[in-house]
């Protein structure tokens, strides 16, 4: 993957090329930011200039022959980690080159793909995937060899906050002292999930936003947008290159998700003084405790986008304002002034804590019926 193809982010490029030139390359690195910011991609092509001993910033100038074997992420010395959880094929003890095919795959469709496309790749976006103690034992082993090439050896670990204790307890003996030549690459969106002797063992890298300028040129050079129209994606997608393909393909308002939020917004204005209208809050909570964990995530957080939009829908920033409800009834500035100051803070919390308890295998009926209730507490709350 060459650097060019990689979205925005110059001085990070900068950084890791100028210390591959140099010879100073960190043993255990640390990729913090949102899977849209090109961080998976990064990655790579910064494994492919270490590896094909590339120069000048770029990885055309090295070995043909290995920056070849990068354009079908098939280099023997390149390894990846990655969440993964049981299927119909592999049943039991997952780990990531049981997979290697569909992986590859993905990253060809989609480079700035998230963990949810992921799943949904797999089919198995009804499961929690994870990174798991035998995938550490396959990392063990996988660096124990000797280089294919007689250069470094790199190990990508994408979604590194998905090890569970027993993975990260195992690996960090090894990301601590590895093999000479062998460089860890661990990519993460959310680093307090990481335990912290591994955070202390990287060197940290923070991926900012993507401008809106690189992302509205992307979209002028790939889609054929005119400049208002790319201007305009950009600034929905708030440095997120994923969102803005999200906006494209029209899926930033998913039917499903749109359906069980109006839904869930309309009980909960009836239920204020209204015992009835309870239990039509009790059967939503039924319903969405039904579906699988990693869907109901992605339902929350699709929740908390919506509830941002109505705030500035609320207070005027209609240029900011995505999101299009489709269902019949529902407009967005009929509901947006129940959306203020006084209530964002605290729907935001109770809604990110439910995603943190749902994480945590908590039982998801009695956790979104709670968070129902106190929603229809704070929908009524008046805006000072």
């Amino acid at each position: 993957m060459l650097f060019s193809e990689v979205l925005g982010l110059q001085h990070i490029k900068n950084h890791l090329t100028t210390t591959a030139d140099r010879g100073r390359i960190p043993h255990a690195q640390l990729f913090i930011g949102n899977h849209g910011r090109g961080l998976l991609s990064m990655a790579i092509a910064y494994s492919q200039y270490i590896l094909c001993a590339n120069s000048n910033s770029e990885n055309n100038s090295g070995n043909q022959a290995c920056n070849l074997k990068f354009d079908k992420l098939s280099h023997p010395d390149l390894h990846f980690a990655f969440p993964v959880a049981s299927t119909d094929k592999i049943k039991s003890h997952p780990v990531s080159n049981n997979f290697l095919d569909s992986w590859r795959e993905f990253l060809n469709e989609d480079p700035y793909g998230s963990l949810f496309d992921w799943y949904q790749k797999l089919g198995i976006e009804n499961k929690q995937g994870q990174i798991g103690v035998d995938e550490a034992q396959e990392i063990v082993k996988s660096l124990s060899l000797k280089s294919y090439e007689g250069g470094y050896k790199v190990m990508i670990i994408w979604m590194a906050e998905k090890m569970n204790a027993a993975c990260s307890n195992k690996l960090l003996k090894l990301i601590e002292e590895p093999p000479n030549k062998t460089l860890f690459i661990l990519i993460a969106e959310d680093e307090e999930q990481i335990i912290q002797t591994i955070r202390s063992r990287c060197q940290i890298l923070r991926f900012p936003p993507l401008s809106e300028s690189v992302i509205a040129e992307k979209l002028q050079l790939t889609d054929n947008f005119d400049t208002l129209t790319a201007k305009k994606i950009a600034i929905q997608a708030n440095g997120n290159y994923a969102q803005a393909l999200n906006i494209l393909k029209n899926d930033i308002g998913d039917e499903q998700f749109e359906t069980w939020f109006i839904t869930w917004i309309r009980s909960a204005f009836k239920a204020k003084g209204n015992a009835a209208a309870i239990l039509d809050l009790i059967s939503w909570s039924e319903e969405i405790a039904g579906i699988g964990r990693e869907t109901q995530k992605s339902f929350l957080l699709y929740c908390l986008d919506f509830f941002r939009q109505a705030l500035l829908m609320n207070y005027n920033a209609k240029n900011l304002v995505y999101i299009q409800p489709k269902t019949a009834g529902f407009k967005l500035d009929k509901f947006a002034p129940y959306i203020h100051g006084a209530n964002i803070e605290d729907i935001t919390k109770e809604i990110e804590d439910a995603i943190f308890h749902i994480e945590r295998n908590g039982n998801a009926k009695i956790i979104l019926t709670d968070l129902s209730i106190k929603l229809t507490r704070l929908l009524h709350k008046k805006a000072a």
